[in-house]
């Protein structure tokens, strides 16, 4: 397990900065934590079951909530705060976030939605 040495919420910018002991540091902007959640409202029970997130260009975090020693919850300000973030899932979103923005927008585009650009 990867466990983080920082966690820094930057509100203004919506972004999350993750630290770790060997050096690798990822700056995850709250909508990609937030289109990725592993909740299964959104992650659903399966590969295949992932609900694509709509609007959420100006998604912010309101809270970390510390679960246990192996993760956080994230409660964000348009109400979710369900998904659980285990360490070793937010490392693998840091190590796989070029790859995951790019499936995401693609997933917007064939869906016909249109990004806003955040406020």
């Amino acid at each position: 397990m990867s466990v983080p040495t920082e966690l820094n919420l930057h509100r203004q910018s919506r972004v999350l900065e993750v630290a770790y002991e060997d050096g690798e540091r990822f700056t995850f902007p709250c909508e990609y934590l937030r289109v990725y959640s592993p909740s299964a409202e959104v992650a659903g029970h399966g590969p295949d079951q992932r609900v694509l997130q709509l609007g959420k260009e100006d998604v912010g975090i309101d809270r970390i909530e510390p679960v246990g020693n192996y993760a956080v919850c994230l409660h964000f300000d348009d109400g979710h705060n369900t998904g659980i973030y285990s360490w070793d899932y937010l490392r693998r979103l840091g190590e796989e976030q070029e790859q995951r923005w790019r499936d995401y927008l693609d997933e917007l585009a064939a869906a016909g939605h249109v990004r806003k650009r955040p406020s």
